[in-house]
């Protein structure tokens, strides 16, 4: 049972910097239950979510960011509208965080090149299947070769996959924060708009 009140509790300011660390949290610590947010996003009436990797936070210029295929179907409905959002919930902290904003694909930039150098021998085994992620299949598969599947391969050899690889920045647009709590939940709102910050409480 939650006893006392933590500083965030009827604070903005104090939020707004446990939003940024949760965050670098969830970049850095697999453990984090901010490591592994939905991602969502849609096309007109159609909307679609999934579960990935936070890869990096940057607060500076109010952005994360993940990796994916750059053949997957999310490619697809991003082109056609760049606006995602993320659903972050750590129940320990008893936080749910959502996240709105523009995505950018990068592919086979300076962002990509440096994020898939370093990606690790494991993790480029994602990116090493000849099909495209979501093709049908007449027998259950990971859709990669015995090899790749059992890790037989080199790092030279793993190079092949940056082809299929694809960084997913989200610019920030706004922060919606709920704290649940026995004594009365919090929740807030953070608009990030020309440089400049606009915090509200809201009613939960």
């Amino acid at each position: 049972m939650q006893k006392n009140k933590p500083d965030y509790y009827n604070n903005l300011d104090k939020i707004y910097f446990k939003i940024w660390y949760l965050l670098n949290l969830g970049s850095t610590n697999r453990k984090s239950s901010f490591h592994l947010p939905t991602f969502i996003l849609g096309n007109n009436d159609q909307f679609d979510g999934r579960i990935v990797v936070l890869r990096g936070v940057d607060k500076k210029n109010k952005k994360i960011w993940f990796h994916t295929d750059v053949r997957s179907k999310k490619i697809k409905i991003l082109k056609n509208s760049s606006k995602a959002s993320f659903l972050f919930y750590d129940k320990d902290e008893k936080i749910q965080l959502k996240i709105y904003g523009d995505t950018k694909i990068n592919y086979k930039n300076d962002v990509t090149k440096k994020a898939w150098n370093k990606t690790g021998h494991m993790s480029r085994q994602c990116y090493l299947g000849k099909e495209i992620p979501g093709t049908n299949s007449d027998i259950p598969t990971s859709g990669l070769s015995g090899n790749i599947d059992n890790f037989k391969y080199s790092i030279d050899e793993s190079e092949i996959g940056y082809e299929n690889f694809c960084v997913i920045e989200t610019f920030i647009k706004s922060f919606e924060w709920l704290y649940l709590a026995a004594k009365g939940h919090r929740r807030a709102q953070i608009i990030l708009k020309n440089n400049t910050l606009t915090k509200k409480w809201l009613i939960p």
